[in-house]
């Protein structure tokens, strides 16, 4: 046997990496950088003095001889007064917005961790401020304080801190609820060290998001206090103030305050633009790339369109699947989650899919229905026929006319597909009316009969429960029932047992396989258990690394497996009165599917390895009807 050398995995995208695929964001980073740069450098800068007049030069206009920008009523060079106008309410608006951010994030950090009467004395004073339209009550406090710039920034401060607290108080009462929140209360971790250990830094990327979309409000709200004459004060300048003397020359010099518009504008969308850039870099969700939302159906590539003439479907199968392949694609990496994947699904069988976590089970399911989120997934090759019609660029509308009509999906966990906000009638209603135009209160009694049918006890008053009211059985007992509410021809079962005790899970899988044979309804069950597949299915599949590797029927599979994998798999499963019987781990973990090795992909956790298991392509070799295994040792004992 030949050492191996493996390649590790391209690093998740660095900080800058992430900041520059978002392209608007890099736009707004450069304008804001340009502008703070010569804000900051107006003390270096040959710039002539802000406040001097020069008065045989008043109103000169742009690109004079000595004034660039031209010169206002005073004579005043506009070139200076805009750089130096531009760093004071560059920095007015920064100090102001960290001072909000600091004591609305304290505020909404104690209010909703402590809760109880904290909160409510907090909220309360927090509503009070809200009370008032945020720039009259800014207007207020300068008024009561006089003008000045220091004033306008004390009232600007004020009237942000609702905006921190309000946004950081409703995520702090869902953070300390959280699982991992109790586990550091439970090991001793004091008040203060759950706030700065656990709840502050998953409230970072609120905090920040929220600071850079005020600190462009803030900047606005500042040059409105000065264009009224309310902030800056004469000879001193900023943009507001510049604003608000340029108004009354609009007719004669629009340049004195079209400059200053055009220049707030400027900074104001650099603000904004740099802010969306933020949030992808401390948003660890975004980390991977996936900035766009995802399109309503997997992205089909032109390739396996053209390629879809060469796979025939077989007559007799209601879902035929021909080299399917359906790939992630992240910068520069490739993952391949489906890799050329081929079977058939007749009428009235149950067909499981097996493997390992990661090993494709899901995403083969699916693609089935255009399923798999674009970006970042495309389907790149393959064939996909339900009934002999292709599926794979079949227009949207149609495939949705599919989807959870003839072909019908349980998802692994309920709690996070079904509609929270919605009664679990309710969204069986609304499956049926979406495919069978029937009226509200017949696809009601329906709903109901389908939750009696599923074993739901008291289906009528259960039907007006939220999912949240529903233990886990019950949860997917709905989904079950939302499965069959249009009588399907095939239902996709995504691991549907896996949080189920056994009690329940036993009571599951009985009650798919009566529905499979009073209606005669193919099902395409996924999980990585033996012991279900050895009860539901007829047949099996065995996936790893996004392959199929053994294919048969299940007695076949389960009394001479041929793949050193599937031997593997089944010698994890615990066999009854056989206590003595060793439960043997699978040794490694499986390679990742964007850097996958040459040869078989199980060869670095194979037993029975030998050299030529490590050069080309493997195929996936007939043994006979329906059996077939993708290893050059299958006809070996």
């Amino acid at each position: 046997m030949t050492a191996t050398t493996t390649t590790l995995p391209a690093a998740r995208p660095g900080t800058w990496a992430r900041f520059g695929r978002n392209q608007l964001a890099v736009a707004g980073g450069l304008i804001l950088a340009a502008v703070a740069l010569l804000a900051i450098a107006a003390p270096l800068l040959p710039l002539p003095d802000p406040n001097a007049t020069d008065l045989p030069n008043r109103l000169a206009p742009v690109f004079s001889a000595g004034h660039l920008l031209g010169a206002d009523h005073l004579g005043r060079d506009m070139l200076s007064r805009i750089v130096w106008g531009t760093r004071v309410s560059l920095a007015v608006g920064l100090i102001a917005a960290v001072t909000a951010a600091v004591i609305g994030s304290t505020i909404g950090i104690v209010a909703g961790f402590c809760g109880r009467w904290v909160d409510g004395v907090l909220m309360r004073a927090i509503d009070m401020l809200m009370a008032f339209p945020y720039l009259l009550l800014a207007l207020a406090i300068v008024a009561a304080l006089g003008p000045g710039l220091l004033n306008a920034l004390f009232a600007i401060s004020i009237v942000n801190i609702p905006f921190f607290a309000r946004a950081v108080r409703g995520v702090t009462v869902g953070l300390k609820r959280r699982d991992y929140v109790a586990a550091a209360r439970l090991s001793g971790q004091g008040n203060l060290t759950i706030l700065t250990g656990e709840i502050l830094p998953n409230l970072l990327p609120v905090i920040v998001i929220t600071f850079s979309t005020t600190l462009g409000w803030m900047i606005l709200e500042t040059a409105g206090l000065s264009f009224l004459g309310l902030g800056a004060q004469p000879p001193q300048a900023d943009l507001g103030s510049m604003l608000g003397e340029g108004r009354s020359l609009l007719l004669v010099a629009p340049h004195i305050a079209l400059i200053p518009g055009l220049v707030i504008l400027l900074v104001v969308i650099g603000i904004n633009l740099v802010g969306d850039g933020i949030r992808d870099l401390v948003d660890p969700r975004l980390a991977s790339g996936g900035l766009v939302r995802p399109g309503p159906a997997t992205a089909v590539a032109c390739d396996a369109i053209r390629q879809q003439a060469g796979n025939p479907a077989a007559p007799d199968a209601i879902l035929s699947v021909r080299n399917l392949r359906t790939h992630f694609l992240l910068n520069e990496e490739r993952y391949k989650a489906v890799d050329d994947v081929s079977f058939d699904l007749r009428p009235g069988e149950c067909l499981g899919i097996v493997g390992e976590s990661g090993s494709g089970k899901s995403v083969t399911a699916l693609s089935l229905l255009g399923l798999v989120p674009t970006p970042p997934g495309v389907i790149v090759g393959g064939s996909i026929r339900y009934r002999g019609q292709e599926l794979l660029g079949l227009p949207l509308p149609k495939l949705q006319e599919l989807r959870g009509n003839r072909i019908a999906f349980i998802f692994q966990d309920p709690l996070g597909t079904l509609n929270p906000l919605m009664t679990v009638g309710e969204q069986i209603v609304e499956t049926i009316t979406r495919h069978q135009g029937v009226t509200h209160a017949e696809a009601l009694t329906h709903a109901i009969g389908l939750m009696d049918r599923v074993r739901i006890p008291n289906a009528r008053d259960r039907a007006s429960a939220y999912p949240h009211e529903l233990s886990g059985g019950q949860r997917q007992r709905i989904g079950i029932a939302m499965a069959l509410a249009n009588d399907p021809d095939i239902i996709i079962a995504d691991e549907p047992t896996t949080a189920l005790d056994v009690t329940i899970q036993a009571e599951v899988l009985k009650l798919l396989q009566d529905l499979r044979r009073e209606r005669d309804t193919a099902l395409l069950f996924i999980t990585h258990d033996f012991g279900v597949v050895s009860e539901l299915c007829d047949r099996v599949m065995v996936m790893y690394a996004g392959r199929i590797v053994e294919t048969g029927t299940t007695a076949e599979v389960l009394r001479d497996p041929r793949h050193p994998y599937t031997r593997r798999l089944m010698a994890c499963v615990p066999v009854l009165g056989q206590p003595e019987r060793a439960l043997d781990a699978i040794p490694g973990l499986p390679p990742a599917v964007n850097h996958l090795p040459p040869g078989c992909h199980f060869a670095d956790r194979c037993d029975r390895v030998i050299d030529r298991c490590r050069i080309g392509s493997i195929p996936l070799e007939d043994l006979g009807p329906g059996r077939s295994s993708r290893c050059i040792r299958a006809f070996e004992p």
